[in-house]
């Protein structure tokens, strides 16, 4: 059973009773009061905070005594061994099944931050953090206390030392909206998008009360050298209100991203300023571009997910829409397979979807997942065979991506509050070429590693 499931607090012996709540330690039933404040003891959100509260406890003191598990009857590192030998495992499938069996051997080790500023580190809470293709440097999105937001970046090179301590460069960027999207992006040839040099920060921002803003911001403003020589902005514009962006590598849609706002998609250009405007009948909220070809892929609330070729024109009463796929509900998150024929979805019914798109049929479904509301985002580990999604209850789940199997449900390390949805990155090579493989969980104020045994 999903340790983070809601189940009924009543005994199974025990009737349901409308408008009472069953105690199996005390064996009675006591009256739910109305209302949903502090002052009312007995209420469903209190009952049900309570019980998945206990949960996560218990799920945490079982991880911290168990220290080799297994997700597959009959799964070991010896047992992998012998059938490799024997010829009964193919080089993939035995690759894929060690990744397996590490993920569930990884051990949560807090991460100490260090900055150049001693006030930086540990002062506001993590929103977001997204690392680069190379998986060296992180952003990260904090809140601040009088309600904006605060833009940093976090050096990974420190993570393969014993001290597991990383750097962290800060520059104080506020504003008053809230971030809703991140991308990293390159306004360089798509071959040297890995060199960080060359790289650039596209944030995004906007709430549904005020009008948003796209920002593309240097990557060189959180650097440690003088603040005098840093660039300014690279560019930024006032838009509608934004949900989501996504930068383009195809060299025929060259220095292009998307926003994707309400109501439309905005294609940019940003080293000739030339935009142009695709409407679409619902919120868009995500958005990927296609590597091998200028196809840019939608998420709708409305549960639709279309792809647009951006070197085509506009046009009233021509219908540009290409591959369209659905969900019964909004589309939170979307992921483009490397060999572009798969495209992953997850929307707010917590279904996560494997679309084919040659024949724009669903072929795979990951259960488990807890969502309502939130846009939360995916995350695909191709090399490894992995997908990693963190749910709105504050569980951390990953599957195998070939058989949809849920290998392992990670609790937060604090309370599960709406404020506190963990936000994490998965790499085989977390601090780049000669990095260490885990998963990175920001969670409040703190960094978490959950480092490979």
């Amino acid at each position: 059973e999903d340790p983070s499931s809601s189940s009924s607090t009543q005994s199974s012996v025990a009737p349901e009773l409308p408008g009472f709540y069953y105690d199996p330690e005390k064996n009675r039933y006591f009256r739910l009061l109305p209302g949903h404040n502090n002052h009312n003891p007995l209420t469903k959100d209190s009952i049900q905070h309570k019980a998945m509260e206990c949960k996560r406890l218990r799920l945490l003191e079982e991880e911290e005594k168990q220290k080799q598990k297994t997700t597959r009857a009959g799964l070991n590192s010896s047992v992998l061994l012998q059938k490799r030998q024997l010829g009964l495992l193919s080089s993939t499938s035995y690759c894929r099944l060690v990744h397996e069996l590490q993920v569930n051997c990884m051990q949560r080790r807090k991460i100490e931050i260090h900055s150049p500023d001693s006030s930086v580190a540990g002062t506001n809470n993590f929103k977001i953090i997204v690392a680069d293709v190379a998986c060296e440097r992180i952003f990260t999105v904090n809140d601040v206390e009088h309600g904006g937001c605060k833009y940093g970046i976090i050096n990974l090179s420190g993570l393969g030392k014993e001290s597991l301590t990383v750097e962290m460069y800060d520059n104080l960027y506020f504003t008053n909206r809230k971030v809703n999207s991140v991308c990293w992006a390159s306004l360089t040839h798509p071959d040297s998008h890995f060199s960080l040099t060359h790289s650039s920060k596209l944030c995004l921002m906007g709430i549904a009360e005020t009008p948003g803003c796209a920002s593309l911001l240097p990557a060189s403003l959180f650097s440690s050298t003088n603040p005098g020589d840093r660039p300014g902005m690279l560019c930024s514009f006032k838009i509608s209100t934004a949900w989501s962006c996504a930068w383009c590598l195809n060299p025929q849609a060259d220095n292009c991203f998307s926003t994707g706002l309400t109501r439309r998609v905005l294609v940019t250009n940003v080293v000739t300023g030339h935009r142009q405007t695709f409407g679409t009948s619902s919120d868009v909220l995500a958005q990927q571009f296609a590597t091998q070809t200028p196809v840019l892929y939608n998420g709708c609330r409305s549960g639709e997910i279309f792809s647009i070729d951006v070197r085509q024109r506009n046009r009233k009463g021509q219908s540009w829409k290409a591959t369209r796929l659905f969900h019964g509900s909004a589309v939170t998150s979307i992921h483009l397979m490397e060999a572009e024929h798969y495209l992953m979805a997850a929307d707010m019914a917590g279904k996560i979807k494997l679309w084919d798109l040659r024949t724009a049929k669903c072929v795979k479904q990951y259960k488990g997942h807890h969502n309502e509301y939130a846009l939360l985002p995916l995350h695909v580990n191709e090399e490894e065979g992995l997908l990693i999604a963190v749910g709105q209850d504050c569980y951390t789940r990953i599957w195998s991506l070939q058989d949809a199997h849920l290998l392992r449900t990670i609790p937060s390390p604090h309370p599960s509050s709406k404020d506190a949805i963990p936000s994490v990155v998965f790499s085989s090579r977390l601090g780049g070429s000669r990095g260490v493989p885990g998963l990175l969980m920001a969670v409040r104020q703190d960094l978490y590693h959950f480092s490979y045994n």
